[in-house]
């Protein structure tokens, strides 16, 4: 049986893990509340936006002269952008990621290390170090992106995206990141950000509004969502609002997904830490359990020993 000394320090070593894993919790949950509210108020104008980029992807059908953004052109070389955390102790939320990430891999023959067809571009220390391993051909890489994200910072990321699509650096740009659907349930998903077609953007808004919820209800642009024609008036000229509008539009697209992935990572952390706390406090009553009966064995061998010498005295 363990010595009580020994039993002492592992019992004094799981106190002192429940209090640190007890206060990150606290902490997550103030975190999460705060970032939850950022993703749930931004999904209003997100799928207004969502709904507003869709339409304009299918006036390539049209003789109205279009961006480059949402014009689509062979695949010749893809870009993979990767949203995770810095840090770790969030659970399962950066695997989740990257278990996704595999899955298409594997479902399309992808060959990572060939850095003539795929580039990558990492949000999060997390992805940045996945890549790495894997001998990725990284040409950006964002760290340090910040709990509550401000839309400036999320500019970056989607300038990087806009600039090399427009540069013919990469024709395509498919995202892997985590939408937050409850403070228990954060799903991995796969999306085209770029070119921006109308499909791409429909099938994002149905798997954006949630079922059930406050925003269930969500009024949203039925003529949109069942491929009705829409006539609208633009002014001073299709091209001068287009070119203007379609960057925008899509850094607002990036920055709803960062604000998704943000809420999602606090959750699923404050998730871990209340596991691990709980965990913590039950391992710290059995070894109370156990110390307490190896020092009742300690006694009772010792009274056994004095009542034995004082038999062999008599």
């Amino acid at each position: 049986m363990e010595s009580g000394q020994s039993l002492k320090r592992r019992m004094k070593s799981v106190a002192n893990i429940g209090q640190i894993t007890k206060a990150m919790e606290l902490v997550e949950a103030t975190k999460m509340r705060r970032s939850q509210e950022l993703a749930l108020h931004s999904r209003p104008y997100a799928y207004a936006a969502l709904e507003l980029l869709g339409i304009l992807s299918d006036l390539k059908d049209t003789d109205i002269e279009v961006p480059e953004l949402l014009q689509e052109r062979p695949v010749v070389r893809t870009a993979f952008l990767l949203m995770t955390s810095d840090r770790g102790l969030a659970g399962s939320f950066n695997s989740g990621v990257f278990r996704k990430f595999e899955q298409f891999v594997k479902a399309n023959n992808i060959d990572i290390a060939d850095h003539s067809k795929y580039s990558f571009i990492a949000v999060g220390q997390k992805a940045k170090t996945y890549l790495e391993r894997r001998h990725a051909n990284i040409t950006a890489s964002f760290l340090r992106t910040g709990d509550l994200m401000k839309f400036s910072e999320a500019e970056p990321i989607a300038d990087a995206l806009i600039q090399g699509y427009i540069a013919h650096d990469f024709d395509k740009v498919t995202a892997f990141f985590t939408t937050f659907v409850t403070a228990l349930r954060q799903d991995a998903v796969q999306r085209d950000f770029l070119p921006v077609t109308y499909e791409s953007i429909k099938e994002s808004v149905e798997e954006t509004i949630p079922r059930a919820g406050r925003y269930a209800n969500y009024a949203r642009s039925e003529a949109f969502m069942n491929g009705k024609d829409q006539e609208y008036l633009i002014e001073p000229s299709p091209k001068e609002v287009l070119d203007e509008l379609a960057p925008k539009l899509l850094k607002i697209r990036v920055y709803t997904s960062i604000l998704e992935a943000n809420a999602s990572e606090h959750s699923a952390r404050r998730v871990a830490m209340k596991n691990a706390s709980d965990n913590a406090a039950d391992l710290s009553t059995t070894l109370s359990m156990v110390y307490n009966k190896s020092r009742q064995a300690a006694i009772t061998n010792q009274i056994i020993e004095v009542t034995s010498g004082a038999q062999v005295g008599e």
